[in-house]
């Protein structure tokens, strides 16, 4: 009577007469094996039609080909911002081709802070990409103090020690603003991102920039700080509008809050562009599909998540230093402004 069970390491040492320490050295190509036991391994192998796991590599190799992309939001936020989206498909995609196994970690509160602890504690994964990164948040230096690979979406600040992969957000909010200035606006607001992110200060710093290249003040009073949600993209609107009711534009640090921007302008019975012009950032699928269109700021989220990932598998694998990335934007100009 023959066995439907799929075969182990166990099964394969048991039939060549070998320890289960061998036989990973074997899967994993070591030279640490002679030439009899090799022999013996291979020929079991192809006698139980042995496919071997990441468990036996681990053994000699102490991974365990599997990595965490851990995401302190809560599922409702996952669910709604077209940027987690994207992003996971650019990790997975990337891990796709290197067979590594990927554990999606949503970290909301101390309970599940503990079990990301446990899990690099006992090393059940061999690096974790961060995304969602505050100034405050605690979870990246204990990575870093723990020794675990980690990648960072964005960082936490211009001095950075982590590896980390950025768009050039100061850059894309700066050609954000002169493209308004190019099309004769002179009382252009931002929605700003949460400043306690680089992200947010550093879409903020590029509406700055903008203004002094052309010698325009750039008020306090045009500036509200948004969450990068649809409400609170409508709340900072509300706020910027009984503030600076002669405004003629505005730049919101992602597309989600320039959606609610739109919202509120319509609300209130502005036109757009013809009262107020509206520009994005990000390019995600919601742009193309606003009233009017968005005008945004193109960032490649994909291909952030995929760099992500290569910067991972090479020091995880390979041993390489520390890698800083930084991907370049691009205005994409449509109606609404």
């Amino acid at each position: 009577m023959t066995s439907d069970r799929r075969p182990t390491i166990k099964t394969v040492a048991a039939r060549a007469g070998v320890g289960r320490t061998t036989v990973s050295r074997v899967v994993n190509g070591s030279d640490l094996v002679s030439a009899d036991a090799r022999a013996r391994v291979l020929a079991a192998i192809k006698e139980l039609n042995y496919v071997p796991n990441s468990v036996a590599r681990g053994l000699v190799t102490n991974r365990t080909d599997a990595v965490a992309l851990v995401i302190p939001e809560s599922e409702s936020r996952l669910g709604s911002e077209p940027f987690f989206a994207a992003l996971i498909r650019g990790v997975s995609g990337a891990l796709a081709d290197s067979r590594t196994q990927l554990q999606l970690m949503l970290v909301r509160d101390q309970a599940e802070r503990d079990q990301l602890t446990e899990s690099v504690a006992t090393r059940r994964v061999d690096g974790v990409l961060l995304v969602s990164v505050h100034s405050e948040d605690r979870l990246p230096g204990m990575l870093e103090e723990m020794g675990l690979p980690t990648v960072l979406a964005g960082r936490r600040d211009a001095g950075e020690r982590l590896s980390y992969v950025n768009s050039d957000n100061a850059g894309g909010a700066a050609a954000a603003v002169r493209h308004l200035l190019g099309r004769g606006r002179r009382r252009i607001a931002t929605i700003a991102g949460p400043l306690d992110m680089d992200v947010g200060r550093s879409r903020l710093a590029g509406w700055r920039s903008a203004h002094e290249e052309a010698g325009l003040p750039a008020g306090e009073l045009l500036v509200e700080a948004g969450d990068f949600t649809e409400e609170g993209g409508r709340r900072a609107m509300r706020l910027l509008l009984e503030r600076a009711p002669d405004l003629d534009a505005v730049f919101a640090a992602s597309d989600l809050m320039a959606v609610g921007a739109l919202a509120e302008l319509r609300g209130r019975g502005r036109q757009v562009p013809g009262d107020v012009a509206v520009v994005g950032f990000e390019d995600s699928v919601l742009a193309r599909h606003t009233d009017p269109p968005l005008t945004t700021v193109r960032q490649p989220v994909e291909e952030l998540g995929r760099t992500m990932a290569r910067i991972l598998t090479d020091i995880t694998r390979h041993g390489a230093p520390r890698q800083q990335t930084t991907l370049p934007t691009e205005l994409v100009v449509r109606e609404s402004s």
